[in-house]
């Protein structure tokens, strides 16, 4: 059985910095960014025509996703793309003077289960939100090609799978090499031989087996377009959707930076939310403690809490999402960076937390003791460092 694999994947035949297009789910409220891909990309096959930005969601977006399917065939029928058969592209992305490696192939949707308490080998890593994933599935169910936008982690602090690559990279055929529209940074990929793909399969193969887990790959980025492409399959059996196009990226790999993401609450009693935090956690924690900054107008300070949750961010987010159910007129917010929590903290009624970040090291644990963490446990990287499109795979016949 293999756990990843080669696909026939399809990229362009040219104009590979027009085709290229950042992932739909990024610049959400900067509608400005958009606009200039449209102007960068215009008169071109590019991406951005055969995919729906979130900043452009509506209740009904049937007519624009009939376009995007009406186009999806004439790429195809054209001469836009050139496919490359059994293939599996060792990729380097240079961003902020880092550099991410990774490789495409495609996952079985069968090892894939987005269900927080799942003990399936691809799973997700932080709680998915069941109302995101219809209007993807509108998108997908009539679509004839797929790309991805989906990161897969692993956990392979040896450097065993990917990392032996970059010595070899000189004897692959290259797949592209360009720059990234709008500061994303340079791309690199090469086709992997039928050797080397072997290799790459049988190290994952050893690295599961060295896992008490069965997990071997926790979604990083993309778990809603995952789940989405699961419930099409589900819907339709059909073979070709069975298999999904991602990248997989070693954890360990040096670009990748864990950010913590904190909580804000809103027309929250401070008193009350931090006493019974307090009352909630020494009646059904752990005997070990977890430490919170908190923030207000009125005070600041630290509290010691037990824990109910391997990292203190599930502690924390476990007990406000029954707080909020049981005070509608809460609402919280997840903010990056310790100062704006500061800022914001100073208009009445508003209560933050500050907490250590997670590790690198605690993500896969934590997975699997909790299941997939707490929404917005982390962010991995900045907006221009998310994936771009580039690769295609057919998903009809």
């Amino acid at each position: 059985m293999e756990y990843f694999s080669a696909a026939d994947i399809l990229i362009p035949k040219k104009d590979f910095e027009k085709w290229a297009v950042i992932a739909c789910d990024q610049y959400t409220s900067e509608r400005n960014y958009w606009q200039d891909v449209e102007r960068i990309t215009e008169g071109y096959p590019s991406a951005l025509n055969i995919v729906l930005p979130e900043v452009y969601l509506k209740k009904d977006n049937s007519e624009r996703i009939n376009d995007i399917n009406e186009t999806m065939l004439e790429y195809l029928e054209g001469d836009v793309f050139e496919e490359h058969k059994n293939s599996m592209i060792y990729v380097e992305r240079e961003s902020n003077h880092t550099i991410r490696r990774g490789l495409v192939g495609v996952i079985d949707l069968e090892d894939y289960d987005y269900k927080k308490d799942s003990d399936a080998l691809i799973r997700a890593t932080e709680a998915t939100v069941l109302d995101r994933i219809p209007p993807r599935i509108e998108i997908r169910k009539n679509a004839s090609l797929e790309m991805p936008h989906v990161i897969l982690l692993f956990d392979d602090p040896k450097l065993s799978v990917i990392e032996p690559l970059k010595d070899k990279k000189k004897n692959f055929k290259s797949a592209y090499n360009f720059e990234l529209m709008k500061g994303g940074g340079h791309i690199d990929g090469w086709f992997l031989d039928e050797q080397t793909i072997c290799e790459v399969q049988n190290a994952l193969k050893r690295l599961l087996e060295s896992k008490d887990d069965t997990m071997l790959f926790a979604v990083g980025d993309g778990n809603h377009s995952l789940a989405s492409a699961k419930e099409c399959y589900n819907l339709s059996k059909n073979p070709l959707e069975r298999y999904a196009l991602v990248e997989i990226v070693n954890i360990h790999d040096e670009s990748i930076s864990f950010q913590p993401i904190y909580r804000v609450l809103f027309n929250v009693d401070e008193k009350d939310f931090l006493d019974s935090f307090k009352i909630y956690t020494d009646h059904m924690g752990s005997q070990n403690t977890q430490f919170f900054e908190y923030v207000s107008t009125k005070k600041s300070g630290f509290l010691e809490v037990k824990s109910t949750a391997k990292l203190p961010i599930g502690t924390l987010q476990g007990f406000i999402d029954r707080y909020v159910s049981a005070h509608p007129n809460v609402k919280v917010d997840y903010i990056h960076g310790s100062e704006v929590v500061r800022k914001l903290c100073k208009t009445p009624n508003t209560l933050g937390f500050l907490f250590d970040g997670m590790t690198k090291a605690e993500l896969f644990p934590a997975i699997s003791a909790d299941g997939s963490l707490p929404r917005k446990t982390f962010s991995m990287g900045h907006a221009q460092d998310k994936r771009f499109y580039l690769e295609a795979r057919r998903i009809k016949s």
